[in-house]
Parts: structure tokens; C-alpha cells; sequence
């Protein structure tokens, strides 16, 4: 095992937003020196690592040039070049997720057809090269309604998805390459965390219950355990683990369910880091995400994913109608809640549905907790001045 404490090796990061502040934290905590990569010279990691790097993560030279001589690379965002991580493999930087693994979700057109071809469960879909090819499909009779369309690259917290009910919603669809899938009929969507090392141990997190804002497409509550049998519970981490071990991928896969009327479930798409729906982990479990990721590309004992108590994390997301430097307004009313810890991401400016920060609400009853959430949301604004 390679010395990664008080030492030489430097570990980095590409993406510095606050997937990549939270990562830090537990780099600082076990003293792991730290070099970041993010676009923005305002990025919410640039105080907590030992080196920031202001560049494109899509730029070959630049994650290369980056990455060439440290001792391992991870990813907090999915938009980075992967033609630069397999050079950087080549190299001997150790990399996870490797960039192979990394192009087939970056691509949604190749995520859903891994899943068809290794018989994972997910809703019926087609593909497109194009918006033309997907218009003269419509034009002749080959598209049905209701589906979902959706970009094959770049989509990102509801950005990239619309929902196709009839003729009128195919128009304004931006051009290129797209995937229109079954509008499932679902009941909950699900969330399962798994953690896997590179010597093939795995770990997976309670499954989580989360709830949508209606019109930003964007999760606003987070329930940990979700309110659901055991069997189903046991089903849903059967598929995650499935999902993960199916991608051969290493560090923290969040995979993302739907579940039907008939307790059928479907994954719906994965996410190869960190994930919102795992930021409750800080207070509620045993060992949070952020080290768990730590822990797992670093081939150290995988640590303990059960729940202390239950909890529920509420996005805190920019109000509508509000741009510009942020205020969090009612802050003090939250903070004298019980149970309640507010995280905020460091970023200087708000626009509608930007994630700002979140809140964790912690209680032994998950319902309790819920309610408290609930009242959270309703009290906090976070606007602009």
C-alpha cells in the first residue's frame, strides 16, 4: 500500500466545485496533499487544496500537462477529456474512474446501451445521430409519445432532458446526437451508493428516496432510508452493485432508479463520483461519501456505509427571479433548528436553481426529520442583494 498520509503523494482532483470542496475536506483531515483543476478562478475548492491549476478540463494539453506528474487522478465532474486520462494511464498516473469507464456514462447513448447488452434493467429507447434523424423518424411514424428526450452528452442536473408529449414539444430541441426513452410511470425514484476498490471490495450505502422540484427537474429532498420494504430495498442495491461491478469501475458509483407501480425497478442513469444524493452521509453515516470515494481509490478498508440516524438533505438552490451576488436570507432561524446543519458551497453568485449549498436534517424518526426539512426549505431564501 502506497504511504498516502504526511507524505509525498499527491492526489489530483479534476473539477473544483463543491463536490471537490467537500473531497477536501477529507484529503485535509488525513493530511493528503491536493492539486485541483477547474476552469474558474472562483471555483469553491481553490482555498483547500495545496495547488490550484485555472484550465479546461475538456482541453487535452491542459489535463495532461495537469496530471503528468502526480500519483493518482479522480474526478468530482463528468465533463473532463478522456483521451487525456487514457494518456495519462499510459503515462502510469493512476486514474479512476479509468477513461474508459468514464466514456461510456459521459455518453448517455452509450450508458443505455451497456445497460441493454448486460441485461440491466432500463426503460425502452432509441437513438439519434441527430435532431434531423429524429425528426424524419417522427415524420415517419417511428416516434411515439409520451418519451423522454434526452442530449447524449452534457446534460447536467435537469439540463439536457424535455419531456416529448406531443408534436408542439419537438420543437426548440437543440442539434445533435439525442436518445428518446419511455416516460416511466414511476412511483419513487431511488438512489443506491456504491463503493468499489480496486482489489474488488464493495460497499453500498442505504438506499436513498428522493423527491423533484416539479419544473427545475433538480432533486430537492433526499431521505435516507428511504421509506420502503426491505425486499425492495435489497433489489435496489442487488442492481447497483450489478451496475458497478458490470463497469469494472472503481471509487464511488451513484446509480439512479425508478421504481414502477409494479415494484419493477429501472436504472435510470450513474453518476461516477461523489453525488448529491449522498451528502446527508456527513451527519447521518458512519463513514460520509467523500472519504468513502477516498477510501476506495486508494484500495484502503472500505468503512462503515450504515446510517447513525436518519436524515434528510434539502438542496438549497437560487430563487426564482433573483441574480447576482448571493444573501442567504433567514439563516439564523434555520441555525436554531435542531438537528440542522447548513453547507454552504462558496459561490459568490446566485441565479434561479443554481445549487448553493444544502442542509442536512437529522433525526432517529426519518418522518420527523422530513417535516423539519420541509420547514427548512420554507424559511431559508437564498437571493440576491
Amino acid at each position: 500500500m502506497s504511504q498516502y498520509f504526511s507524505s509525498d503523494f499527491t492526489l489530483g482532483i479534476l473539477g473544483g466545485g463543491q463536490l471537490g470542496k467537500m473531497l477536501l475536506s477529507e484529503t485535509q483531515k488525513w493530511d493528503i496533499k491536493t492539486h485541483v483543476l477547474d476552469p474558474s478562478n472562483e471555483a469553491p475548492s481553490r482555498f483547500g487544496c495545496h495547488l490550484f491549476t485555472q484550465g479546461s478540463l475538456m482541453d487535452y494539453d491542459t489535463v495532461v500537462n495537469f496530471g503528468k506528474d502526480l500519483d493518482m487522478v479522480t474526478i468530482e465532474i463528468e465533463g473532463v477529456n478522456t483521451d487525456a486520462l487514457e494518456t495519462l494511464e499510459k503515462m502510469g498516473v493512476t486514474t479512476y474512474p479509468k477513461a474508459q469507464t468514464l466514456r461510456c456514462i459521459q455518453d448517455k447513448g452509450l450508458q443505455k446501451t451497456f445497460y441493454k447488452n448486460h441485461q440491466i434493467p432500463t426503460s425502452d429507447f432509441d437513438l439519434y445521430d441527430s435532431k434531423s434523424a429524429l425528426l424524419s423518424a417522427y415524420g415517419n411514424g417511428g416516434v411515439r409519445f409520451p418519451r423522454v428526450w434526452k442530449s447524449t452528452m452534457g446534460g447536467y442536473d435537469g439540463n439536457g432532458v424535455k419531456v416529448i408529449r406531443n408534436d408542439a414539444d419537438l420543437e426548440g430541441l437543440p442539434e445533435g446526437p439525442c436518445l428518446m426513452e419511455d416516460l416511466v410511470p414511476f412511483s419513487m425514484e431511488l438512489a443506491v451508493i456504491v463503493a468499489r476498490s480496486p482489489s474488488g471490495a464493495v460497499a453500498s450505502y442505504p438506499v436513498v428516496e428522493m423527491e423533484f422540484h416539479p419544473e427545475a427537474n433538480q432533486v430537492e429532498y433526499v431521505i435516507c432510508p428511504a421509506r420502503i420494504s426491505q425486499e425492495l430495498a435489497l433489489k435496489a442495491q442487488n442492481i447497483a452493485q450489478t451496475v458497478t461491478a458490470a463497469l469494472d469501475h472503481v471509487g464511488l458509483l451513484a446509480v439512479e432508479l425508478f421504481v414502477t407501480p409494479e415494484n419493477d425497478i429501472l436504472v435510470n442513469e450513474v453518476a461516477p463520483r461523489p453525488h448529491n444524493s449522498g451528502h446527508y452521509s456527513i451527519e447521518a453515516s458512519n463513514t460520509n461519501q467523500f472519504e468513502m470515494h477516498l477510501r476506495a481509490i486508494m484500495d484502503l478498508p472500505l468503512g462503515n456505509t450504515n446510517s447513525k440516524v436518519g436524515g434528510v438533505m434539502v438542496n438549497l438552490v437560487g430563487s426564482e427571479g433573483h441574480q447576482g451576488p448571493v444573501v442567504y436570507k433567514n439563516m439564523e432561524a434555520i441555525l436554531a433548528m435542531p438537528g440542522v446543519t447548513p453547507h454552504i458551497y462558496g459561490k459568490s453568485t446566485t441565479r434561479p436553481f443554481r445549487k448553493m449549498g444544502h442542509v442536512t436534517i437529522v433525526d432517529p424518526d426519518i418522518d420527523e426529520a422530513r417535516r423539519v426539512a420541509e420547514t427548512v426549505k420554507k424559511t431559508i431564501q437564498v437571493i440576491s442583494k
